[in-house]
């Protein structure tokens, strides 16, 4: 095994790919204030635990996972990884599920709702993934 990322053809079109301002989020984004909804971008609740949308007022975190990095179940990778970089396609695929989870629990330790969606279910229907976000309840201080 190479003990670095060995650069192919194959990869190419992966390099230099976004990681905020995705087009799921901004169509998501889009979707959610044609609804009426009001939401901040890419708020840091904790370290390791930066949302795509906040909805303060709903108290609602929302993730918008692409299918390839995050290992979508319809669209993800199904097959073992192959070629120079496998182990390290493997691993880094891991530490995406990893940081998912832990991102995920961090929120919802300091109250947050969370909700994960597909990048493939806001290309089929951002409409609908709009209205499911703004379905939450705002919480209610006591």
């Amino acid at each position: 095994m190479a003990s670095g990322w060995v650069s192919t053809t194959r990869g190419r079109h992966l390099a230099g790919r976004r990681k905020r301002d995705t087009l799921p989020e901004i169509v998501l984004r889009k979707a959610i204030h044609a609804q009426g909804g009001r939401f901040r971008l890419h708020r840091q609740l904790a370290k390791g635990c930066t949302p795509d949308i906040l909805l303060p007022g709903r108290h609602v975190a929302v993730f918008v996972d692409g299918c390839f990095w995050h290992g979508c179940p319809e669209h993800g990778r199904k097959t073992p990884w192959t070629g120079p970089n496998a182990q390290l396609w493997e691993s880094k695929m891991r530490r995406n599920a990893e940081r998912d989870r832990v991102s995920t629990a961090l929120a919802q330790e300091q109250g947050w709702h969370v909700i994960r969606v597909w990048e493939c279910e806001v290309s089929a229907d951002a409409d609908a993934v709009a209205t499911r976000i703004l379905d939450k309840r705002p919480v209610t201080s006591r």
